[in-house]
């Protein structure tokens, strides 16, 4: 959605109920899949009790809400089997997404320049992530919110708690920013705009970074690209150090090293203990997730700092985060060859 649509709309209409009573009141809506539904009326009660929203108007929401059963058969989908790091790094570093990211980075160089100053985040990490997330934007999403995230609240039982959660926050994201809930589209497990932040991401971390009163992830990079590095900010990101630091091994006690998950619970001086070193370590004393990762020319043995549990904050993936590092080491790289 366009800021210039969010605003027209704003003016149009007071506030967001007002709208969907309009809606309610001008044009005859035909019973939707979640129409009469308990699970919904219980839903709509907690959301009138808790948060003020009026009932009948929040049903006519659910009334156009529709199941989709392309995002169920999404979710079911039995899990592909694990990829090495070597066949899932090429899927992500690729020619044209360095080129492309190049593009998106001297595009909005100043925004990006002043996230950075304002939250430490560099540049080309946020770049990275918007570049893997959406390919900076091309790529968001076209199923609509509401209906994603009430069919996953509604229809699918296994994560059903998760996604009624996050409906709730969609609902309270669209009544604060004043926009319509059946215009706002994303992926089919909810996420939304350039970052695919999840509604409760939204509210937590997003912000108007261009200051126009509006938080616009959708189609204003602006917002976007400050809202990324408002997420890494808070979860914890240390301007000016490093992401992730090589390691070599030796020793037939290298592997005790290993985490054991993605929380960094190995201190540097433990790992050096078991045979660990690396010419860039930091000091012993330092936490680290250390991981091994099977390149395309053997075994490769990492140490993730501070900054690498972060980007694994946006996604609980060792591999994720390292191809959002090494993705920004290209963008950086390529951008200094142009």
């Amino acid at each position: 959605m366009s800021m210039q649509v969010m605003r027209g709309w704003a003016t149009r209409h007071a506030s967001w109920m007002g709208l969907i009573g309009l809606l309610g009141a001008t044009q005859e809506v035909q019973a939707g899949d979640y129409d009469g539904s308990p699970q919904v009326a219980e839903f709509v009660g907690e959301m009138t009790r808790d948060y003020g929203f009026a009932g009948e108007q929040l049903m006519g929401v659910f009334r156009e809400a529709q199941k989709k059963q392309a995002i169920l058969d999404a979710i079911s989908r039995p899990a592909e089997r694990v990829k090495q790091w070597k066949e899932y790094r090429p899927m992500f570093l690729t020619d044209a997404r360095v080129a492309r990211g190049v593009d998106f980075w001297r595009q909005h160089e100043a925004v990006l320049a002043r996230a950075e100053q304002e939250y430490g985040v560099p540049a080309q990490v946020i770049v990275a992530i918007i570049g893997i997330e959406t390919f900076y934007g091309r790529n968001t999403g076209s199923y609509r919110v509401i209906d994603a995230l009430s069919t996953l609240g509604f229809d699918y039982p296994p994560r059903a708690e998760f996604f009624r959660k996050e409906l709730r926050e969609f609902l309270l994201l669209a009544r604060e920013e004043q926009v319509d809930p059946m215009t706002l589209k994303g992926s089919y497990a909810g996420a939304m705009g350039l970052p695919q932040f999840m509604p409760s991401s939204f509210r937590a971390y997003a912000v108007d970074f261009d200051g126009d009163g509006h938080i616009n992830i959708w189609s204003n990079p602006d917002d976007a690209i400050g809202s990324v590095a408002s997420y890494f900010k808070r979860h914890g990101w240390v301007g000016g150090e490093p992401v992730v630091v090589r390691a070599d091994v030796t020793g037939e006690r290298a592997d005790e090293g290993l985490t054991q998950g993605i929380d960094p619970v190995k201190t540097v001086g433990e790992l050096r203990a078991l045979g660990w070193s690396s010419q860039n370590a930091p000091r012993d004393d330092m936490p680290v997730t250390a991981f091994r990762l099977e390149g395309e020319n053997g075994p490769e043995y990492w140490m993730g700092l501070k900054n690498f549990y972060a980007i694994t904050r946006y996604n609980r993936s060792v591999m994720y985060a390292m191809a959002v590092h090494q993705l920004s080491d290209e963008l950086v790289q390529a951008r200094g060859n142009k």
